[in-house]
């Protein structure tokens, strides 16, 4: 494992603890035709929530951004390449057993351009205690868990032990819930007792109307807020509804786009909203940027932001 633990200018560094995969994405115009040959573009690309939210805050502004991830022997030096490439300083955990994490993205071409994802987490949720350095939060400002790390026992593990150590340190940790299959697997409540102690949570609509049952986005995001002291629901084409303490205390309005490809939208988000804290924006003006880096994100193919000129 290496790390760089430089701090940057500015608010201070983002620290993300998730996961990094390879995505392949496969964007088709017709229905999947069973037993035979769909046409589609496919490209296969770096991805994982956890490394989408960094190189997103990397691009929208934030200056010191680090990555926690583990990854296969197979994969480790291009992942490396393309997060540096991105702004990133990554911290792989090569492991030594099993590969890559792999996703299979499948996006309708049509307008909506929505995705099914066939995911192999591989290495990806192998992230243990034994990865955790308390250094890795020297100069941190926030630090930032994929909620993928809530699927596998040892991400559980780690992730009571990050949050410990930054509570001890007084750093404020949001949490995205990450994907609503899952999830449903896991069980809202044993997810609420899970994020216990998180001081932002960055759910999806139905992420958050699957947690609290409720079928209005802005009356789930508010009974979230009674659990979670800060909660913001991403909406999509709807925008986004931040609520605090059992209140929604503001709506910000999407920006508008032009969607090839969903997938990334809420990491995109996720990323610009954190960066937006990072350097001390108000809540509201933070989710705008949300909002327009979400929008920036479904313009493309794949889940992360535009290369650096």
């Amino acid at each position: 494992m290496t790390t760089e633990a430089a701090g940057g200018p500015g608010g201070g560094a983002l620290l993300v603890v998730g996961d990094v995969v390879t995505d392949v994405v496969a964007r088709h115009r017709e229905p999947l035709a069973a037993g035979t040959d769909t046409a589609a573009e496919i490209r296969t690309l770096p991805g994982g929530a956890g490394a989408n939210v960094a190189c997103w805050a990397a691009y929208t502004g934030c200056a010191d951004v680090r990555l926690l991830g583990r990854v296969g022997a197979d994969a480790a030096a291009w992942h490396e390449r393309a997060l540096r490439a991105a702004g990133v300083r990554p911290v792989l955990v090569v492991d030594p057993e099993a590969p890559t994490g792999t996703v299979i993205c499948l996006v309708d071409s049509g307008a909506g351009a929505e995705r099914t994802f066939l995911t192999d987490s591989g290495a990806s949720l192998r992230l243990e205690p034994v990865d955790w350095s308390e250094d890795l939060l020297d100069g941190v400002a926030r630090l930032h868990l994929s909620g993928y790390l809530l699927f596998s026992a040892s991400g559980r593990a780690l992730v009571r032990v990050v949050s410990a150590s930054a509570r001890a340190r007084g750093v404020p940790t949001s949490l995205d819930p990450a994907s609503a299959g899952f999830l449903r697997e896991l069980g809202a409540g044993r997810f609420l007792d899970l994020v216990e102690g998180v001081d932002v949570l960055l759910p999806s609509r139905d992420e958050a109307c699957l947690l609290t049952g409720l079928p209005d986005a802005e009356e789930a995001a508010a009974e979230l807020s009674r659990h979670v002291p800060l909660v913001v629901t991403k909406c999509g084409a709807d925008g986004a509804v931040v609520a605090d303490a059992g209140t929604v205390v503001a709506r910000v309005a999407a920006a508008p786009a032009d969607p090839r490809d969903t997938t990334g939208a809420g990491d995109a988000f996720t990323g610009a909203f954190l960066a937006a804290l990072v350097v001390g924006a108000e809540l509201e003006a933070a989710a705008a940027q949300g909002c327009r880096a979400g929008a920036r994100a479904v313009e493309q193919v794949g889940g992360r932001p535009p290369e650096r000129g």
